[in-house]
C-alpha cells in the first residue's frame, strides 16, 4: 500500500490466582500455553502484550498499556478459571471488542487418571466465559467469544482469529489515515453529503480539503524521465489500451499518477472522493481526461478513490480492500427478469486486482454522461464466483450502518457500453433482493469484492460500533 497501516492488538491471558500456590505446575503450563496462543496471531498486526494476569493489579497494567497503544482490539485468553477482577481493569476504559478466546488444551480429560491440576491447566478454560460476558454487558464493552480446542489444530479457530485482525486491521487504517475530498459530490445527491466532524467523530476518520486549483498543478515538477518511463510501463502493463498504447502516449498520465502517488504519502491518504464539474479546458481538461485510469493505478495499490464526491463508498472501498485484497465501486444498472439476475456495476475508477477475467481495457470517450468533460475511460473484468457488496448509509442523527449481500457473478451478457458490468445472483430472487437491499437505505455506490466477506465485515461493523444488515448470503 502506498500508506502502510498495521492494526495493534492487545494480547492478555487470565487465571485464578488462587492456584498458582496450590499447585505450582500450572505457572510454567500456563505460561507456555499463553506463549502458543500469541503465535496464532497473525504477523498482519502489531501484538501490544499485556502479560499473563492473575491479579487486579496486573490486570490494571495490561489497560494501562493498552490505552498508551491505543489498541484496536483485545484478545483475551482464558487460561482456566478466573473471577472478574482479571479483566475488567484491563479493559474498562477501552472503546474496542474484547474477544474471549476459550480454547481449550485438550480435546477431552483422561476421565479416569486425571487430578485437580490436570484438570484446571487443560480443560477448564470454558468455566468462566458466561460470567465474563454478563460483566462485558454490564459494562457496556462490545464482545465476541471464540471457543474451540489446540490439540490436534483448530482451524475454525484461527479463521476467527484472523478474521479478527482483518477487522481490527480497518480500524486502525481509518485512524491513521485520511481521506481527501477533491470538490464537492455531485450535485443533487443528497445522499451523498456528509457532515466531516461527524465522520471523524464516529469513524475516526479526517477529511482533507483540496480544491481543483491544487490538482492541476500536481505534475508541475514531475521532471525525473527514469520515473516517468517506468509509471508509463507499469500503466501500460496494468490496461490494454484501445487501438494500442505507448510510452509516449501514455507519458502524461504517468507524471500524474507519479505525482498523486506523491501527494497520497505526503498527506498520508488511505481513500479519496472526487467530482469534478467546473469547464474542462486547458490544465482542468488534461488532468480531467486522465483522472480515471491515474485514480485507478492508486486504488491497485490500497488508495481507495470513489467517483461523485461519495466519501461514504470510498469508505467501504476501503474496509473491503483491506480484508479480502479487491475494493470495487459498484452501483445497481439493471435487473434481467428472464434470468433473474441483477446488473451491477460503474463507470470510472476501478481496482486492477479485481479484473482476474482479462487485463483492464482503457478507452477514450468524447462524454462522461452526465459529467463535465471526456477522456480516458477504464473497464474491469471480474470473474465468475461469489461476491460480497458493502454500502455504509446513515440515519438521521448521523450514525453509520453497514448493507451487506453476498451473491455469485455468472457468466452471460453484459453491456457494451464502457462500463464495468457483472450478472450476480443472490440467494433471493433479484427482484426482493432490490427489494430489500433499497429498503436498508443504502446510498447510490457501493463497494464489491470478489469473495464471501460478510462474517468479517460483521466484525469490522462490531469495531467500529455500528449496525451491519445482512440482506442475503
Amino acid at each position: 500500500m502506498l500508506v502502510n497501516t498495521k492494526a495493534k492488538v492487545g494480547v492478555f491471558s487470565i487465571a485464578l490466582g488462587a492456584y498458582l500456590p496450590q499447585f505450582p505446575s500450572l505457572v510454567p503450563e500456563f505460561e507456555a500455553q499463553f506463549e502458543a496462543f500469541k503465535k496464532t496471531i497473525p504477523d498482519t498486526v502489531e501484538i501490544i502484550d499485556g502479560g499473563m494476569v492473575t491479579t487486579k493489579e496486573q490486570s490494571q497494567a495490561a489497560g494501562d498499556k493498552f490505552r498508551a497503544a491505543d489498541v484496536d482490539l483485545v484478545f483475551m485468553q482464558l487460561l482456566t478459571y478466573a473471577t472478574s477482577y482479571n479483566m475488567l481493569p484491563a479493559v474498562k476504559d477501552l472503546d474496542v471488542p474484547v474477544v474471549l478466546v476459550n480454547v481449550q488444551k485438550l480435546k477431552a480429560l483422561d476421565y479416569d487418571h486425571t487430578d485437580i491440576a490436570s484438570w484446571l491447566g487443560e480443560g477448564y478454560a470454558c468455566g468462566a466465559v458466561g460470567e465474563m460476558v454478563a460483566d462485558l454487558e454490564r459494562y457496556g464493552k462490545r464482545h465476541a467469544v471464540i471457543t474451540g480446542v489446540v490439540e490436534g489444530g483448530d482451524p475454525r479457530v484461527q479463521k476467527q482469529i484472523e478474521e479478527w485482525c482483518l477487522a481490527a486491521n480497518c480500524r486502525r487504517r481509518f485512524r491513521q489515515t485520511n481521506i481527501a475530498q477533491i470538490g464537492r459530490p455531485y450535485p443533487g445527491m443528497m445522499d451523498l453529503y456528509i457532515d466531516e466532524s461527524n465522520l471523524y467523530r464516529r469513524m475516526g476518520l479526517y477529511t482533507k480539503q483540496f480544491d481543483w486549483e491544487k490538482m492541476w498543478a500536481i505534475a508541475d515538477n514531475i521532471t525525473d524521465e527514469e520515473v516517468i518511463r517506468a509509471k508509463a510501463q507499469d500503466i501500460l502493463d496494468t490496461f490494454d489500451i484501445e487501438g494500442g498504447g505507448s510510452i509516449e502516449e501514455v507519458w502524461e498520465m504517468a507524471k500524474y499518477v507519479v505525482a498523486f502517488e506523491q501527494w497520497v504519502k505526503d498527506e498520508e491518504l488511505g481513500m479519496i472522493a472526487s467530482h469534478y464539474d467546473g469547464y474542462a479546458t486547458g490544465k482542468a481538461g488534461v488532468l480531467d481526461s486522465m483522472l480515471i485510469p491515474a485514480f485507478s493505478m492508486l486504488i491497485k495499490q490500497g488508495t481507495a478513490c470513489a467517483v461523485e464526491g461519495d466519501m461514504k463508498v470510498a469508505m467501504a472501498m476501503s474496509i473491503l480492500k483491506t480484508i479480502s485484497g479487491t475494493g470495487q465501486l459498484a452501483e445497481m444498472y439493471s435487473i434481467d427478469f428472464n434470468d433473474d439476475i441483477c446488473i451491477i456495476g460503474h463507470s470510472g475508477s476501478g481496482d486492477a486486482d479485481f479484473s482476474l477475467e482479462r487485463k483492464p481495457t482503457m478507452k477514450i470517450m468524447e462524454v462522461f454522461h452526465g459529467k463535465t468533460g471526456g477522456g480516458y475511460l477504464t473497464r474491469f473484468y471480474p470473474p465468475t464466483g461469489d461476491i460480497t457488496y458493502l454500502a455504509i448509509t446513515q440515519d438521521g442523527n448521523g450514525k453509520f450502518k453497514f448493507i451487506v449481500a453476498e451473491g455469485v457473478n455468472e457468466e452471460g451478457k453484459v453491456l457494451s457500453i464502457g462500463d464495468t458490468n457483472m450478472r450476480t445472483r443472490f440467494s433471493i430472487d433479484a427482484r426482493e433482493f432490490v427489494n430489500q437491499w433499497s429498503e436498508a437505505g443504502p446510498t447510490h455506490h457501493y463497494a464489491a469484492a470478489l469473495g464471501r466477506h460478510a462474517d468479517v465485515i460483521e466484525k469490522v461493523a462490531k469495531i467500529f460500533d455500528v449496525p451491519c444488515q445482512i440482506v442475503c448470503k
